[in-house]
């Protein structure tokens, strides 16, 4: 049995989720600090905003959804100790268009609307602010699905992984397993 680093998992899981890991998201991922200068200050509203559209990306359905994993904690860290001061500051600026957007066409901030709303808001970034919402969804989707509910809950969970076999029969609604 071949004993798997951490990056390997995270070089394979990437291949799964079709995530891009740039060198900011690896060095998040792999618990390590890449940018040790000033970071950007984060208020109590951009931390809860930013779990209320993580919720948005990955909501609870038979399994917890990104805010009951705490992805809003792992996107956080990573952008305060993985990006240049200049990142950190577009991306809070993106959450502040989003949360603006929220205000002028429901008249609430972000976190106060209904889900259909949140939806419509983010179909939204989607299409009129894509860089801000590809960098949040990959933080997004990597936080979760690298949290101990996204690997043990939304996926089936192998702690000692067996030998590989390539064409395993799946059970109709069988879970894809975490890597």
């Amino acid at each position: 049995m071949t004993k798997i680093n951490r990056r390997e998992v995270m070089i394979r899981l990437s291949a799964v989720l079709g995530v891009a890991f740039t060198a900011p998201l690896q060095a998040g991922v792999l618990g390590e600090k890449i940018y040790s200068g000033p970071s950007a200050p984060v208020t109590p509203l951009q931390e809860k905003l930013v779990a209320e559209v993580a919720d948005v990306i990955i909501p609870a359905t038979s399994t917890p959804g990104a805010k009951a994993a705490g992805v809003e904690n792992f996107i956080l860290r990573v952008i305060r100790d993985c990006y240049v001061p200049k990142d950190q500051e577009a991306f809070f600026a993106g959450l502040d268009r989003l949360d603006k957007n929220a205000v002028s066409r429901f008249g609430k901030a972000f976190s106060a609307l209904s889900a259909d709303q949140k939806n419509t808001i983010v179909s939204d970034a989607v299409t009129g602010d894509k860089d801000f919402f590809q960098l949040l969804k990959s933080l997004t989707i990597t936080g979760y699905f690298t949290s101990e509910v996204g690997a043990t809950q939304a996926l089936d969970y192998l702690p000692v992984p067996g030998r590989f076999e390539g064409s395993y029969p799946l059970k109709p609604d069988q879970k894809a397993w975490a890597l």
